[in-house]
């Protein structure tokens, strides 16, 4: 094995412009500072034999959140002692394959909860008071429609999820005076202005559905043809977690047949959890590219912390954010590691 002592050597994966849009000079800067970085240069993500021919002879892979890493990766790669993921979902690294060669995962912090938030609620409004369309029009030289919209206070949020994204969200519809209903089977909601209902009754009752769960088996499809069934003809769908969520079909279906009102998503089923263009091209629809999370604070958030979790594994400890640190046996070949 490489002697690490003099140098590690770190791979980040992100292309060109996810650099700069995703991780940013300042940690660019800080993970240059702690040993030699391998930058990726194409313009698509690496598939796994790419990934593996760039990681060669790399201690540690920073990850950028549309590269997956296989089971074959960690075997094939034998100084390899850690993946980073700059983001909260792994779902696309075979995190048990890591732990059985030893490699540690570790998965960043919510530091876009605020943006995405922010965003949640600027797509109700943009939904409800036809913004987009209106702007879309004047830019296309015709007059726009003029009716009557809809306003957040008095109106109904239903939230699906209590985490930390459904909380803040929870709390700027409050602010704004809407009525708040929450669904979560694994929470308690213990807050004096937010209901706590039944899935179904949620969905029956919001004049927005906002479903902000985690992506799981569990979750997936979890808003599908009976769901929108029940939702209100003037009711609008918002999906800012993930297109898993959303049945695609049943939507594209409820929309054609105006059995909701609307739609708005920065998410979907496209690749890199973007909107799926056909729904995006729907009047009905307001789509934003995947960009909740796309602002300065947000983006540096975690970009950051990755650079501090790539500081404590090239001393050989476990980071917070460690997803495996038991299976991490790899991580002791690197306890004494001088870094820049």
């Amino acid at each position: 094995m490489e002697d690490v002592s003099d140098r590690p050597r770190i791979l980040l994966t992100h292309t060109p412009e996810m650099r700069r849009n995703y991780y940013g000079e300042r940690a660019l800067a800080g993970l240059a500072a702690l040993g030699e970085v391998v930058l990726h240069e194409g313009a698509s993500p690496l598939d796994t034999p790419a990934l593996i021919a760039a990681a060669k002879g790399c201690q540690v892979i920073v990850v950028d959140r549309a590269t997956p890493c296989g089971a074959g990766l960690f075997g094939a790669l034998p100084d390899l002692v850690s993946v980073s993921r700059v983001a909260v979902d792994i779902r696309n690294i075979e995190v048990e394959a890591a732990s059985t060669q030893g490699v540690l995962v570790t998965q960043a912090s919510r530091s876009w909860v605020a943006a995405v938030s922010e965003l949640a609620i600027g797509l109700m409004i943009d939904a409800a008071r036809g913004i987009s369309r209106a702007n879309i029009a004047y830019k296309t030289g015709r007059a726009p429609d003029i009716g009557t919209g809809r306003q957040l206070a008095g109106a109904t949020a239903g939230i699906i999820g209590y985490g930390p994204l459904g909380m803040r969200v929870a709390e700027l519809a409050l602010a704004l005076g809407m009525r708040v209903l929450v669904n979560d089977p694994y929470v308690l909601v213990e807050h004096d202005r937010i209901e706590q209902v039944e899935l179904d009754d949620l969905f029956r009752r919001a004049d927005f559905v906002l479903p902000l769960a985690v992506a799981t088996v569990e979750t997936e499809n979890l808003v599908g043809a009976a769901q929108l069934g029940l939702m209100r003809r003037d009711a609008y769908l918002v999906n800012l977690s993930r297109g898993n969520l959303v049945d695609e079909g049943a939507l594209t279906a409820a929309l054609k047949e105006e059995r909701i009102a609307g739609a708005a998503m920065d998410v979907g089923r496209a690749p890199d959890q973007m909107p799926s263009p056909q729904l995006a091209a729907r009047t009905d629809v307001v789509a934003t590219p995947h960009m909740g999370g796309l602002t300065i604070e947000a983006i540096e958030g975690q970009a950051l912390e990755t650079v501090a979790q790539v500081r404590e594994i090239l001393q050989g400890r476990v980071p917070k954010g460690a997803v495996n640190a038991e299976h991490a046996t790899r991580l002791a070949r690197l306890v004494g590691c001088v870094t820049g």
